[in-house]
């Protein structure tokens, strides 16, 4: 909020502040089946304007990596991936055949392509779209055996012979392998693949007999397209997807392998911290209206003043959309009044200019916008990106018509209070 003080012969609110609640946003992930087990993972993504970066506006995910991601960071950061650990795991209904058919042996199709996924803000119903897409997949694989039993060679040379194309740290197209060191027990290995956007079916065909192949700490690797957090109020969105587990399912991993839930619900909260803060210089609340050039420069050219005015700069912090208000001590028309001793009213015109990224819903610049009581062309302004401390003006003006009505009354003293609101709750 801002508070306006007396001024003599006008009045200059003080610029407060006004606080933008916190918006999180947080994913929970999560299974829920009509099994008794259920899991439920939480993500979480947050918006907080930095300062040193105005220009980078984005959520940033604060959950921890788990799996991959956690041990090859900068892999995951180039392709825009995170990763969890998922509540499901599969085990074959029955042997693997050698040179089994697709369905019958280790494939793997996820929902690879973004899906929509509507979040609505808790308090004011607000909505906005996040969209999400598996990326990557991965965790421990079990024979059911002693992989040299199977293959006649041990460790990682009896994987790499079990499966065609080589051992689960290589290629299983269309997903691809990834870096990192993959371990290896006689018994299964550690994998993960890349999964790019839209592909189809991955397969690992075994080549030998598999007695009992099941997954086991099954990491997801996701990718989020977020909302952009300045056209976003303040607060927590919430929302959720939910996907089917099982043959040809959302999660399709084959007619063999059989899941521990038939269902994979995602949770999300999305939290943002905006910042609105407006700065003014001290003494800047209280303004006193002159001509052009100054009084004693009216005096000498022995000409009435066009105007009276003052101009009064102001530093704002923003990233959130915000409206601008504006109330009156004396209210004369659809502005604020300066009024004498002797009860003499004259109008005092308001308005704004905001700083360059601070614009109108149209995109164009805030110049000199009259604030009027009513609110109108001052209900939207929308960041075109964080502004941190860049400096706006408040125009304070009486026209020459009401200055020359104030100069016949000699000697008189004019004042009033106004006062300024930025506000981010819309």
């Amino acid at each position: 909020m801002a508070v306006a003080k007396r001024v003599n012969g006008v009045i200059l609110c003080r610029a407060g502040l006004k606080r933008i609640q916190r918006v999180a946003i947080a994913l929970v992930l999560g299974v829920t089946t009509p099994l008794s087990f259920a899991g439920v993972l939480e993500v979480t993504a947050v918006f907080k304007p930095d300062p040193a970066n105005p220009m980078v506006n984005k959520f940033v995910n604060t959950s921890p990596n788990l799996g991959h991601c956690l041990w090859q960071p900068a892999f995951c950061e180039t392709w825009g991936l995170a990763s969890l650990l998922s509540p499901l795991s599969f085990s074959a209904n029955g042997p693997i055949a050698a040179d089994n058919e697709m369905r019958q042996g280790a494939m793997f199709r996820v929902p690879s392509q973004f899906r929509s996924v509507q979040v609505t803000h808790v308090r004011t119903g607000e909505q906005q779209t996040l969209d999400m897409r598996i990326g990557g997949l991965g965790g421990w694989h079990e024979l059911g055996g002693n992989v040299s039993q199977m293959t006649g060679a041990g460790g990682a040379a009896g994987h790499n012979l079990m499966w065609r194309g080589g051992w689960w740290a290589r290629d299983a197209l269309p997903c691809r392998q990834t870096s990192g060191t993959q371990t290896v027990t006689s018994t299964g290995s550690s994998y993960f693949w890349r999964i790019p956007e839209g592909d189809g079916t991955c397969v690992k065909q075994a080549l030998f007999r598999v007695p009992n192949l099941r997954y086991t700490s099954l990491y997801l690797g996701y990718e989020l397209r977020t909302p952009n957090p300045l056209s976003m109020s303040s607060g927590d969105y919430v929302g959720s997807l939910t996907y089917t587990v099982g043959p040809g399912m959302d999660f399709d991993m084959g007619d063999v392998m059989m899941p521990n839930d038939n269902v994979l619900t995602f949770n999300f909260t999305l939290s943002v911290e905006h910042d609105l803060k407006v700065e003014v210089p001290p003494g800047g609340n209280r303004i006193e209206l002159v001509p052009q050039g100054g009084w004693q420069a009216w005096l000498n050219q022995g000409r009435k003043p066009a105007r009276l005015f003052r101009d009064q700069t102001f530093n704002i912090s923003a990233s959130s959309r915000f409206k601008m208000q504006l109330e009156c001590e004396r209210v004369m028309g659809n502005t604020c009044a300066l009024r004498n001793a002797d009860g003499h009213q004259v109008p005092l015109d308001i308005s704004v200019s905001l700083p360059y990224g601070l614009n109108r819903p149209d995109g164009s610049a805030v110049n000199r916008q009259p604030l009027l009581l009513s609110g109108a062309g001052t209900e939207l302004f929308q960041p075109g990106y964080y502004v941190n401390r860049r400096p706006g003006t408040l125009h304070f003006e009486v026209a020459k018509e009401h200055a020359d009505s104030m100069l016949a009354q000699c000697g008189s003293t004019y004042s009033g209070q106004a006062t300024v609101i930025w506000d981010s709750d819309l």
